[in-house]
């Protein structure tokens, strides 16, 4: 089968078919899994030239290269390439170390997952790398924040916590008439509902760990690149030494041949969750950018063709302990980090004392919500429930 499929096929139908060679699998629709460090040469002189299409398990193996054709093809024409890392935030720290150096000065959006702040605050400062961070609304505005030394600026789109919603047109726009690179977190939409190389970007990560792997059973991370970045990002994988096991690397592959009909339900179930939150009168604000009412919802609807199941919800203010009342009494809704599984998620999370460039002050606690596979029905039972225990604990 064609690894690379026309470039007239729906996406749905290039992640079911890119990356398969039925003839090479001796017929069998999934590629094998790969267990291997040494690959034998046939002759010294081929070993003297490293020649063969796999040299070193490290470096990729037939199982690793059947995802990556299936990402690329999903990332579309402006990836060069693509990265596989053991975790989300090996692909952070991975792509930071790879493009910056010593001296060097990046931009970090406030809303960014707190592992990627703490990897600049803790290792690149160590490094003698600075970082500015800025308000997630700022736009063209960032222009102000440059100096002769910026050379990356670092995106969420939308915050996995405050679901801010970026301008990522018109801050590539700036960052790139200054010659810097543009780094987006991706996880949220996925390539399936956000083509961020499309749109500027220059280094599109993932914590596949989510929605790529979909099961909560692999940790995961994949940094895509266009041709500019590319280079960087393959010599510092190969400096660094990351790779991700064949076992991980082949359920993230079966990952993304379900990964359409998957996030498509977290979509439409995240947003029927959403609005049915708005309007519960113990919840003050939903942090959705898929709701017509939110202030990112405009860039969300020009730049996503969709959402997935994670956001956030403010509730009225109410004391800690009814809040942890309202959790324990969750059946659905578990208690657990990460998300992009099948199953659904509530987390509380107060963000005020580590972001510094903008003052995060909701106006009562916050908890975050991962919407999964189950029935809405049963999932507003399930917080119809939890709501009632928090009332009776006020």
């Amino acid at each position: 089968m064609d690894s690379s499929p026309p470039s007239q096929q729906q996406a749905e139908t290039r992640l079911v078919t890119s990356g398969r060679d039925t003839k090479a699998q001796k017929g069998f629709v999934n590629p094998p899994v790969f267990h291997g460090s040494t690959v034998l040469y046939p002759t010294a002189e081929d070993l003297h030239a490293h020649r063969g299409e796999f040299t070193y398990g490290r470096h990729g193996t037939p199982t690793t290269r059947a995802f990556q054709d299936t990402l690329m093809a999903l990332e579309r024409p402006q990836c060069a390439g693509v990265g596989i890392v053991p975790s989300g935030l090996s692909a952070i720290s991975t792509t930071l170390l790879s493009v910056l150096k010593t001296g060097d000065h990046i931009l970090v959006c406030d809303n960014v997952y707190r592992p990627s702040r703490n990897f600049c605050n803790g290792m690149l400062a160590r490094y003698g790398v600075e970082t500015t961070y800025f308000d997630p609304l700022i736009g063209a505005g960032i222009d102000k924040l440059f100096k002769p030394n910026t050379r990356a600026v670092l995106v969420e789109a939308p915050g996995s916590q405050t679901f801010e919603m970026p301008d990522i047109r018109a801050i590539a726009e700036v960052a790139h008439a200054r010659d810097a690179l543009v780094i987006d977190d991706n996880t949220w939409a996925t390539p399936l509902y956000h083509r961020s190389l499309e749109q500027g970007v220059d280094i599109s990560m993932q914590a596949a760990t989510k929605y790529i792997g979909g099961h909560s059973d692999i940790m995961f991370g994949t940094i895509s690149a266009n041709a500019k970045a590319w280079p960087q990002i393959a010599e510092g994988i190969r400096l660094l030494g990351v790779c991700a096991g064949p076992d991980d690397v082949f359920l993230a592959l079966r990952g993304l041949r379900t990964l359409s009909v998957r996030l498509a339900q977290h979509h439409r179930s995240g947003l029927d969750m959403a609005r049915w939150l708005a309007a519960r009168p113990e919840v003050a604000r939903v942090l959705h950018p898929g709701l017509e009412t939110d202030p990112g919802h405009a860039i969300w609807k020009r730049d996503f063709t969709g959402a997935s199941g994670l956001f956030s919800i403010v509730l009225k203010p109410a004391p800690q302990k009814a809040v942890d009342t309202m959790l324990n009494t969750l059946k659905l809704f578990g208690m657990g980090f990460s998300w992009g599984g099948f199953e659904s998620l509530a987390i509380p999370f107060d963000c005020d004392g580590y972001r510094t460039a903008t003052k995060w002050a909701p106006g009562g606690p916050t908890l975050r919500l991962h919407i999964g596979l189950e029935s809405t029905d049963d999932l507003k039972a399930d917080l119809d429930r939890g709501f009632a225990a928090l009332k009776a604990a006020m």
